[in-house]
């Protein structure tokens, strides 16, 4: 990895801590796991993207040792990490669109296999709460826009400003040059997903974030979109996606995981398959990034990519907290 695993996760430790939202201590240091596809056999366990997954689980893990459900544990999880400023590709703090606006997306499913998502939202600081009242409180799956932001507002949720003002002066800068470059790589990537198994061995998952930054107006990548960004079928297993959209999209590629794993695949071999499904409709994946992270309802958890770079956080009780380096193909 190009940037050292143990300055990502001290700065981001520290602002977490500092906002206040650590729920439990105690919690030993991640250390890097060797092995991968390693199988569970105490329940619970979460699963979560890159590092800042970390800060994620340690939230997640202390809802699920208290035998609370996947449900809440993904949502309260993945929310600090929308309201961290310092991560800067979800929530609070992103990377804006090309008009220098900030526009967020979200989707949480449930063991039910009950969804909801939000797309093109503005001005709202936890677009994963908002989804979760999508799928709660209305019939509908999908929200977007205006739409979406003053049914958040009909909900309790308050207007944020989303734009830092370091967010503001790089859009500036980058608006010199204007060159789109949608790359996803460790130093520029998008999204936190994160999947978990509970103490009742019920699934559910999380997926947010902020989109490829400088982004044209409008666009909207796999995040939202139930069966891109995330997937899930309580007697199967989960799966979840990060990297770039459009790419994911093409394959509907968590729901294609989590087939893979209801016809034999291990969650390691599913996640393989459709990396390598992806490279096959993409011939120049010079710039392109994809990886994903999956479950099964036995708790075998595994994660691949396209390219080296891409880290995921997962907890169990057999090892606690720990960042682990995915496989990659090239």
């Amino acid at each position: 990895m190009r940037i050292a695993d143990h300055e990502i996760i001290t700065m981001r430790r520290r602002s977490f801590i500092k906002a206040g939202t650590l729920l439990t201590s105690g919690i030993s240091l991640p250390v890097l796991a060797k092995k991968k596809d390693t199988k569970s056999t105490g329940r619970p366990t979460v699963i979560s993207t890159w590092d800042h997954g970390l800060m994620a689980n340690e939230v997640s893990w202390s809802v699920l040792q208290a035998q609370g459900t996947s449900l809440d544990a993904v949502e309260q999880g993945v929310r600090v990490v929308e309201s961290d400023p310092l991560v800067r590709t979800v929530g609070i703090g992103s990377y804006p669109d090309r008009e220098g606006i900030v526009t967020l997306d979200a989707c949480i499913m449930d063991y039910h296999s009950n969804c909801g998502s939000v797309a093109f939202l503005q001005d709202i600081e936890n677009p994963i709460s908002v989804a979760r009242k999508v799928m709660e409180e209305t019939p509908h799956v999908m929200l977007v826009g205006n739409g979406a932001k003053l049914f958040a507002m009909s909900q309790g949720f308050k207007e944020t400003n989303l734009l830092s003002e370091l967010s503001k002066k790089e859009w500036e800068s980058w608006k010199l040059a204007a060159k789109y470059q949608p790359i996803i790589n460790i130093e520029n990537h998008d999204t936190i997903s994160s999947i978990a198994l509970d103490s009742m061995g019920n699934l559910a998952g999380a997926c947010t974030t902020s989109g490829a930054a400088y982004k044209m107006h409008g666009r909207v990548g796999d995040s939202p979109i139930i069966g891109a960004g995330l997937f899930l079928d309580n007697e199967v297993g989960a799966a979840a996606a990060t990297g770039l959209g459009e790419a994911v999209i093409r394959t509907a590629g968590s729901a294609m995981v989590v087939e893979a794993m209801r016809n034999g695949k291990s969650p390691q071999q599913a996640c393989e398959e459709i990396v390598k499904r992806i490279m096959k409709i993409h011939p120049d994946t010079k710039d392109l990034q994809v990886g994903f992270i999956a479950i099964d309802i036995q708790g075998n958890y595994g994660a691949f990519s396209l390219k080296r770079g891409f880290s995921f956080a997962v907890c169990d009780d057999q090892k606690g907290h720990r960042l682990v380096p995915a496989d990659y193909l090239n």
